[in-house]
């Protein structure tokens, strides 16, 4: 079972860049460094249906990443100095028939390696085989009553059961074996769903994963999810509410940042790309899971299931991408969506660049969890 130490070292609302100021520095030198984390997904598919999902809104060409192309992505990365890669992306990853043989090819080359899920096909016998190769495992799941995930997830209702039964065959086999792997869940959160934050608060002290994190939900520039930001002020209480069934075993984190800044950036110039690249289920780069849509294809870069990631990463095309990202050319506060996932990330380096807050390596005895993922 977690401790409280291990609460404490994890930092679910903000970032870890500045844990890694080697990469930071090179990376003001002018140097091509390696993202520290790759946000991928090992296919476009999905078994689910979910109202809040982003990835409708990311479609491009399909191609399908098989054992020999994963196998010499993970080699590639590795080689170049890619320290976590997450699997979470534009698909369900657990889906894809090399999920089990990427999770521990990536592990035992010495990546970090993590999931997120909607965990229906992580039965206990699939979660035996991945769980001692993760550094976590994060089960997306946006409502704690059956016939609300149902609505939400786009799903039948029996779905719920048999999830539920994974998340506790999961916590049991991280007990039983006394594993490090974290266990978390995770809802998205529209300020409709609020009925569901509650009940699934509670849902989560009954199954005893180590968190549950509630965030915002992420819209592109046009708010076709038609996400109402200025709806989430109206269920605070609620949000507080929910934090209150926090143990000393089981924390509730809101992603409050993020929540509170709705649409609003505080910076101009994308800066976090090359830190924390993203990677289409199709096998596409791009900067970022926002432009994978086909109607960037200005920002594509190359596809994996095509070319070597090392030869994608060392080419003039790559690096063109990432310095018109941080030019004054691009101005991320009208050029894009809402709370990206190098959010975090990009007010930190922008803070930095511009003096305003420094970035330093930490003084602490005991560095956070999930170090590799920023």
């Amino acid at each position: 079972m977690s401790s409280i130490k291990e609460h404490v070292d994890l930092i679910l609302d903000g970032t870890k860049i500045n844990w890694h100021m080697d990469r930071i520095q090179a990376w003001e030198r002018g140097e091509k460094i390696a993202p520290i984390t790759i946000d991928m997904a090992l296919t476009r598919a999905c078994n689910y249906g979910c109202h809040f999902c982003y990835a409708m809104l990311q479609e491009n060409d399909r191609k399908i990443i098989n054992k020999r192309v994963i196998f010499d992505f993970l080699e590639d990365a590795a080689d170049i100095g890619v320290k976590g890669i997450s699997l979470v992306s534009d698909g369900e990853s657990t889906i894809s028939p090399v999920f089990v043989d990427t999770v521990k090819k990536g592990s035992e080359l010495g990546i970090s390696m993590a999931t997120g899920t909607n965990g229906f096909v992580l039965t206990k016998q699939k979660a035996e085989e991945v769980l001692p190769y993760l550094t976590y495992l994060r089960v997306n799941i946006s409502a704690g009553e059956r016939d609300r995930y149902a609505e939400i997830m786009g799903v039948k209702e029996k779905y719920f059961d048999r999830v539920i039964q994974n998340i506790r065959d999961m916590v049991e086999i991280k007990k039983r074996n006394g594993l490090k792997v974290t266990i978390g869940l995770q809802m998205v959160c529209m300020p409709e769903y609020a009925d569901q934050i509650v009940p699934l608060a509670k849902l989560g002290k009954e199954l005893r994963p180590d968190y549950l994190v509630i965030k915002h939900c992420s819209d592109n520039e046009d708010g076709d999810l038609g996400v109402d930001y200025s709806g989430y002020e109206k269920i605070y209480d609620i949000f507080r509410e929910a934090e209150s069934y926090s143990d000393e075993n089981y924390k509730v984190v809101v992603k409050w940042s993020k929540i509170e800044s709705g649409e609003t950036r505080s910076y101009q110039r994308c800066y976090g790309a090359p830190f924390m690249l993203q990677i289409s289920g199709s096998g596409l780069i791009a900067p970022c899971g926002m432009l994978f849509n086909e109607r960037y294809k200005r920002y594509h870069i190359g596809n994996i299931c095509d070319t070597r990631f090392k030869d994608i990463f060392y080419s003039d095309e790559y690096w063109k991408v990432m310095s018109y990202l941080a030019s004054p050319e691009f101005n991320a506060q009208k050029m894009c969506g809402t709370l990206c996932l190098q959010h975090k990330v990009n007010e930190a380096l922008d803070g930095h660049v511009k003096g305003l807050v420094p970035l330093s390596k930490p003084k602490l005895t005991n560095p956070p969890n999930h170090l590799n993922f920023v």
